[in-house]
């Protein structure tokens, strides 16, 4: 849960529709004695509850509320049931479904074999394999895409790595350094490039002003908007694959 204060207001709440770009509507508790905002999420009554000081402006605290979309879909995820990887499992790749399989006597490293990844080994260990194996899949692909996109804006990249962050699809740093979630290998393509093209564009602008939004639509070459929806809705089902029941 994000930070939050008490003494709510109830009477002055009042619920925001989804167009601030969350999943769920927003419902704004102005809070006396607050002195910053916070949002929790209500799974029972499906909403965010937006807390506030008295007399914020509404409009600065719902743009400050879209601004938390990852950490929304995060929650959202954590109330999905897991996906374990086992065997018999269908996931999303790269735009495409793929069965995982094992086989006794097949090798421990997995293959990707048209529409199924095939290994051997320990059946216990077969989880953990078939991440590693995404995680292999996905460092390779997004290094190839970042460096694509980095020599279109003539810019520097220093190295890209992925990890397992919660709440951000990609980070980058001003020394160069851009970091992915490796669950972009599992999600639309479209939505892995919207992300690869958001932080090609930092390199060069480190803000989001209108010279970062042109570069990054350039990158991108289509519609940012579109691929950012994509990413949302994909987003709770992602979070949740390779996690157990």
């Amino acid at each position: 849960m994000m930070p939050e204060t008490s003494k709510v207001m109830s009477s002055t709440a009042r619920s925001e529709p989804l167009a601030i770009g969350l999943p769920l509507p927003v419902e704004i508790r102005p809070v006396r004695g607050a002195r910053r905002l916070g949002l929790r999420m209500d799974e029972r009554r499906g909403i965010l509850k937006l807390t506030c000081p008295l007399r914020y402006p509404r409009a600065k605290a719902l743009a400050w509320a879209s601004e938390q979309r990852e950490w929304v879909e995060a929650q959202l995820a954590a109330a999905l049931p897991g996906e374990p990887f086992e065997p018999g499992a269908v996931i999303p790749l790269d735009g495409r479904c793929v069965q995982l399989v094992w086989e006794a006597g097949r090798a421990r490293t997995p293959t990707l074999e048209q529409d199924r990844i095939v290994c051997g080994g320990p059946p216990d260990a077969f989880p953990a394999r078939i991440e590693r194996f995404l995680r292999r899949m996905a460092r390779d692909l997004l290094s190839r895409e970042t460096a694509d996109l980095a020599a279109l804006a003539r810019a520097e990249v220093i190295s890209v790595g992925v990890g397992d962050a919660d709440t951000r699809w990609g980070s980058c740093s001003s020394a160069g350094r851009i970091r992915y979630s490796w669950r972009l290998v599992l999600a639309p393509p479209e939505a892995r490039r919207y992300v690869v093209a958001h932080e090609v564009a930092h390199l060069v602008h480190l803000n989001h002003g209108p010279d970062f939004k042109a570069l990054e639509a350039q990158l991108f070459g289509g519609d940012c908007a579109s691929a950012r929806a994509l990413l949302r809705s994909a987003g709770p089902r992602l979070r949740s694959l390779g996690r157990d029941r």
